[in-house]
């Protein structure tokens, strides 16, 4: 079978729809669903629930505290504006993670236009150095994130899946409900996705 076909066969499958598992916090989505709905005080104490969570997150793509809390505070801002926009059929948590995602990718693009506008100020940074060889997870660099946005402007539709298995660490059964795409298809740009960013990472 031609490798095109074997894509095409993927997109047939259905994508699954919420899954219900042992580990979801009731709480915590029971909060979601009023935040959605327009309740303020609910929209408040989901804001302060989320946000260690958000924190963590956001630390795992950029590695110095100030611009992980500056992309917590973005996305929490975004989850505030938007909370409307949640869905309601998968998960909100599997939803936030999209956010964060999303949010500290552009931390990121903002700290490097910053920095290439007032090239003194990074100087004055304690420990700076050359972001691209700076440890943001294990077993990678934050050139990383360079490669990602290398892969968006070729093959966007390859960002989403590998960006929330990755780095956001979701089951692949929450990307393809969060998508709305096959599970086959899911795993197969998440597959191309690592071989594209694998070269990019080579050559830095």
């Amino acid at each position: 079978m031609r490798s095109s076909d074997h894509a095409d066969n993927e997109e047939t499958t259905p994508a699954p729809r919420r899954r219900v598992a042992s580990n979801v916090d009731e709480e915590l989505e029971e909060l979601a669903r009023q935040a959605k709905a327009g309740d303020a005080v609910a929209l408040d104490a989901l804001l302060r629930r989320i946000q260690p969570e958000v924190l963590r997150r956001c630390a795992r793509f950029l590695p110095y505290r100030q611009d992980a809390e500056e992309a917590c505070q973005d996305a929490l801002l975004r989850v505030a504006r938007k909370i409307d926009s949640f869905k309601g059929d998968s998960l909100f948590t599997t939803w936030l993670y999209t956010v964060v995602s999303n949010s500290a990718r552009q931390t990121y693009r903002s700290m490097k236009r910053r920095s290439a506008e007032f090239p003194t100020e990074a100087e004055r940074m304690p420990h700076q150095s050359d972001p691209r060889t700076t440890s943001v997870i294990a077993g990678s660099r934050i050139d990383l994130l360079e490669a990602l946005d290398q892969l968006e402007k070729d093959r966007p539709n390859l960002v989403a899946p590998l960006v929330l298995r990755d780095l956001c660490q979701m089951d692949y059964n929450e990307i393809a409900s969060e998508l709305d795409l096959a599970l086959g298809t899911v795993k197969s740009r998440i597959h191309q996705g690592r071989k594209h960013v694998r070269k990019s990472l080579a050559v830095t």
